[in-house]
This record gives structure tokens, C-alpha cells and sequence, in this order.
């Protein structure tokens, strides 16, 4: 897709112009979904406030919705960057998962007010907004992907049925720690900071134990569980 103007054409400045227009949309609609509600924000309304034409903030987002699933996207990609020392210095399975949860809620925090407005449109299973929707797939991929790097990275060693579906899990259990944070409201979610220290070594220890011969039935058991349920397990499958 390009610009509109000369059709085919997109040189380097039109470009960073275009990602400009992109951002400025989106920190508009962002600041107005706070103030205002997300409900009640409009797509003219963020258009106004932005400067650009309806049919311009239209030409970088269909819509409301896919203005949230593109904050998701740039969400995870900062949160992929801010990961890469951590994980690169790092090999202890529980201290990697704790440092990129941490990490998470502190790039989170700032629109942490607003979560909670549009998490009943996200907690709707038909909406785009919900994690387990197509339209989040490319956010959702992202995040396994990562759990996949921490995992991967680690000094953890699962049992081999559980090792493939891991890093599902563990965007399973990301997401579980996300809805107590919309609802946290101690300050700087000091709440969901503490459900994380005192969680991950219990998922720690799961881990560690799972390769135990008394456990393999019980760990076998749950993933085939989860997988009769349609539940998206694994990197690169989603929920049917």
C-alpha cells in the first residue's frame, strides 16, 4: 500500500512521513481513549484531534479496533527489545521469566488507566480486540515466540511432551497475570508485580518436576487435556 498521491511511488521521505501520520494517529487515539472512553471515542473525533482527514486516520486504521490491535503490535515490539539484555545475560529459567514479566507490566504501566475501558470489548470472544482473536494473532505469535526465547535460552529442562507446548502455556499464564493487572489497583500494579514473584517459582518448580517418572502421566494427561479442548498450546497453532 502507498501513500496517497503519485500511485506506485514511495520514496524514503514519503515513508517516514507516512509512519509519522501512523503515530500520531494512534498516540492520538490513545490519549483520547483515556480522557474520554474508549466507547465513546469516535474515529472523526481522532482524526479532529489529530489534524488529518476522516478518510486519512481510515487509511491507517479500518477502525477502532484495528487502532488497538496496532497499539499491540508496537506494545510487542518494544517489549521484544527491552528483553534482548536480559535474556542474553541471563540463564535461569525463573529469573528470565520473572525479569520479561516485570519488564512487561513496566512498558505496560503508562496506559494502564485505560486498560480496564476496553477490556470488556477484549473479554468479548467475538471481538478482534480479544487476545484469542485472528486479528491478535500477529501479537499473540510475538508473545509465544518470546516465551519461546525464554525458554530456549534457559537452564530449564521439560519433560519432552510438555517441551512443545510450553511456550503456549506460558502466553496462557502472560495472559492470566494481564487480567489481574486491568484490574490492579495498587500503585505502580504493585499487586501483579507481587503475583509475579511469587508465582513463577511455583511454574519454576512445575517445570523442573514435570520430567519426575511419578508426574510424566499426570504432565501427559493435562497437555492431551488442553489439546481435546482446542486450546492454542504451541507456538504457531491458534484456538479453533
Amino acid at each position: 500500500m502507498t501513500e496517497p498521491g503519485l500511485p506506485g511511488v514511495k520514496s524514503a521521505g514519503s515513508s517516514a512521513k507516512s509512519e509519522q501520520t501512523r503515530s500520531l494517529i494512534m498516540a492520538t487515539a490513545l490519549r483520547l481513549f483515556r480522557e474520554q472512553g474508549y466507547d465513546r471515542t469516535t474515529m472523526r473525533a481522532i482524526a479532529k484531534e489529530a489534524g488529518v482527514s476522516v478518510g486519512n486516520a481510515y487509511y491507517y486504521f479500518e477502525s477502532k479496533e484495528h487502532l488497538i490491535q496496532g497499539f499491540y503490535d508496537q506494545m510487542q515490539a518494544v517489549f521484544l527489545e527491552s528483553c534482548t539484555d536480559l535474556l542474553a545475560g541471563e540463564r535461569n529459567f525463573a529469573a528470565r521469566l520473572r525479569g520479561v514479566l516485570h519488564i512487561w507490566l513496566d512498558i505496560a504501566e503508562p496506559y494502564h488507566e485505560f486498560a480496564a475501558q476496553f477490556f470488556k470489548n477484549a473479554a468479548d470472544p467475538t471481538s478482534p480486540l480479544s487476545p484469542f482473536s485472528a486479528e491478535s494473532e500477529p501479537a499473540r505469535t510475538a508473545n509465544i515466540a518470546m516465551q519461546e526465547r525464554v525458554l530456549a535460552g534457559s537452564d530449564a529442562k521439560p519433560d519432552a511432551t510438555l517441551r512443545p507446548e510450553l511456550p503456549g502455556l506460558l502466553w496462557l499464564y502472560h495472559m492470566g497475570i494481564v487480567l489481574f493487572w486491568v484490574h490492579d489497583r495498587a500503585p505502580d500494579s504493585a499487586r501483579s508485580r507481587i503475583l509475579v514473584d511469587r508465582t513463577v517459582p511455583m511454574i519454576d518448580r512445575l517445570v523442573r518436576l514435570s520430567r519426575l517418572p511419578v508426574l510424566r502421566s499426570v504432565t501427559k494427561e493435562g497437555v492431551q487435556l488442553l489439546k481435546d479442548l482446542g486450546w492454542f498450546t504451541s507456538v504457531g497453532r491458534t484456538r479453533r
